[in-house]
């Protein structure tokens, strides 16, 4: 099966398709949806271990002396006071406090970083770090920024088995380096593919709630490279039970770990406050950033609305777009929402008015007509045991 005109394929589609996956445009990618059950998959992440093709996403180098200053400048984060080997959760926002982005930030040595945007959103945060290398008072930042996305392939191996799988794969001098690996964090690895070591980055970070692993592979030194580690991958975790999964379960498995999907709760119109974002909004350690002047006084006045967790104890669903209501009244949207596979009843993000954002607080989702109980809960919905 080939992608339409306007998809890009990956490294990894012929895999997918020897899988039989049913394909999806996704952000100007033909991705894998599915290869079988939703619920099958997403289960497997849970109970034993997932694989992912995450080539999507994008990938960012920005290099040079001042590369921690700059991002510092361009991200509402404080990217300097980031370990060299430790990653870091940000957001790329506009002059008004909206979200152009959230991305993460891995610092590989003393001036070089990888930004990893969102799929869709690669060329609009490429564009705007661009456009911040220069300051309003006349300083011009000393980096290089370089988009190595088509050059990238991304692998994620996720569930409680994913690390004995990754111990099955990398070579002997890597093993320590695997155990010590600690959450968003990154290192480099060896595999050992059969066909010789092949060198990749392996980072502790996912977008699932299950501890797992994201690993990057420079598909412009070794276009086969991808394939042969998906393979290698596919046959270590086969005793582990891992299967191949696609966009649906990943969007179900963020959903339960409560994890914002751009687009849905964080937008351009859309502040870090009113997500509940706010603590990665550093206001008080950094004078000047892009944004800053309206964030503040976003925080000082406090959102208009504000994004909630809502269940009920059945499964019909709340989708995005939905009203939800209070008193017949419409107090907000909902954003995403599924029925959970794993808690067996029907989740969702909303956002609400600020008064209504309570924990334990009655709410409904107008469900196609007929409005129906749901009660504002704690996120995350499902929070692993460590």
């Amino acid at each position: 099966m080939s992608a339409p005109n306007n998809s890009k394929p990956t490294a990894l589609s012929s895999v997918h398709e020897r899988l039989g996956a049913s394909f999806t445009d996704f952000g100007g990618w033909w991705m894998p949806l599915r290869y079988g059950s939703d619920v099958a998959e997403h289960l497997a992440v849970r109970q034993a271990a997932g694989i992912f093709d995450l080539s999507h996403m994008g990938e960012v180098l920005v290099t040079g002396p001042e590369a921690a200053a700059f991002l510092d400048y361009a991200l509402v984060g404080r990217l300097s006071a980031v370990e060299v080997g430790r990653a870091k959760y940000s957001l790329l926002c506009n002059e008004q406090g909206g979200v152009i982005d959230d991305l993460i930030i891995y610092r590989l040595g003393q001036d070089e970083f990888l930004v990893v945007p969102n799929a869709a959103n690669t060329p609009a945060a490429l564009a705007a770090l661009e456009g911040r290398t220069g300051t309003p008072d006349g300083h011009t930042f000393d980096v290089t920024i370089s988009d190595r996305t088509e050059a990238t392939a991304l692998i994620a191996v996720q569930g409680p088995a994913s690390e004995a799988i990754l111990l099955e794969v990398v070579t002997a001098d890597s093993v320590e380096a695997v155990k010590a690996l600690r959450y968003y964090a990154i290192v480099d690895v060896v595999v050992e593919t059969g066909d010789g070591e092949l060198p990749v980055k392996l980072a502790r970070t996912g977008y699932t709630g299950e501890d797992g692993f994201e690993i990057y592979v420079d598909a412009e030194a070794d276009p086969e490279a991808p394939q042969r580690l998906w393979t290698l991958l596919e046959s270590a975790g086969q005793s582990y039970g891992l299967v191949p999964c696609g966009l649906a379960s990943r969007d179900s498995l963020r959903l339960e770990a409560g994890m914002p999907l751009h687009g849905h709760e964080l937008s351009e119109s859309i502040d870090p406050f009113s997500a509940g974002l706010g603590p990665v909004v550093a206001l008080k350690s950094k004078v000047s950033f892009v944004g800053r002047d309206a964030l503040a006084a976003i925080k000082e006045s406090g959102p208009q609305r504000k994004l909630v967790g809502l269940a009920n104890d059945t499964k019909r669903a709340a989708r995005p777009g939905y009203a939800v209501l209070h008193d017949g009244d419409t107090v907000g949207e909902v954003t995403s929402g599924a029925p959970s596979p794993t808690l067996g009843h029907a989740i969702a993000l909303a956002f609400v008015r600020p008064d209504l954002a309570e924990v334990g607080t009655e709410l409904q989702v107008d469900l196609r007509g007929k409005p129906t109980p749901f009660t504002v809960v704690a996120l995350p919905f499902y929070k692993r045991e460590r």
